[in-house]
């Protein structure tokens, strides 16, 4: 089983993002779940949601402590909120966020961890004219941890949205799929 835990603020689309990712993972044949952790239910409240996603029916239904993968939509919870507390041995961390981790002070993940920076916010603002990182770090999620397809992706948000909206944040996640991959090769050479 593959777990994720997205960090978040309330407004930021958190509870959207691990729907929308069980939704792709679905659409690929995969079991999944997802569910929020609300705190003081408010916008720019920290909020956390969950996802798993597995081959076989997904019975657990406690919150992820271990997860395999982090997705942090706002870098201003990394000194807020222990986002990092059981990340499993090799785990996956997407940051939304312009500055690399040695920039934002956490040079020693690098080694320890399979991580990426993206732009996620800045990417939403290009495509959607708003600054919603959600469908951006899908996007950009899916290369980074080979468990979903930028296809499955762009199908869950279209499912999710309509319209101009849809478009725009299909683009938007194919963007970040791309700025990800950039950023992949870049690490192998």
């Amino acid at each position: 089983m593959y777990q994720i835990r997205i960090h978040g603020r309330g407004g930021q689309g958190v509870v959207t993002a691990a729907e929308m990712l069980s939704i792709a993972a679905f659409r690929e044949g995969k079991y999944a779940q997802a569910f929020p952790s609300f705190g003081s239910e408010r916008t720019g409240a920290p909020v956390v949601a969950f996802c798993r996603i597995d081959q076989r029916e997904i019975r657990l239904r406690e919150p992820v402590m271990q997860p395999d993968a982090l997705i942090i939509q706002d870098p201003t919870l990394l000194h807020q909120v222990d986002v990092f507390a059981g990340l499993t041995r090799g785990g996956t961390i997407l940051i939304n966020t312009a500055r690399s981790f040695e920039e934002l002070g956490l040079k020693e993940l690098v080694d320890r961890f399979r991580t990426c920076a993206v732009p996620a916010t800045e990417l939403a603002l290009r495509h959607v004219g708003r600054p919603l990182p959600n469908a951006a770090l899908l996007g950009g999620f899916s290369p980074l941890s080979r468990q979903i397809s930028l296809a499955s992706v762009s199908a869950a948000i279209e499912e999710k949205f309509s319209g101009k909206v849809a478009a725009g944040n299909v683009a938007a996640a194919a963007a970040a799929y791309d700025y990800v991959m950039k950023e992949m090769h870049a690490e192998a050479d």
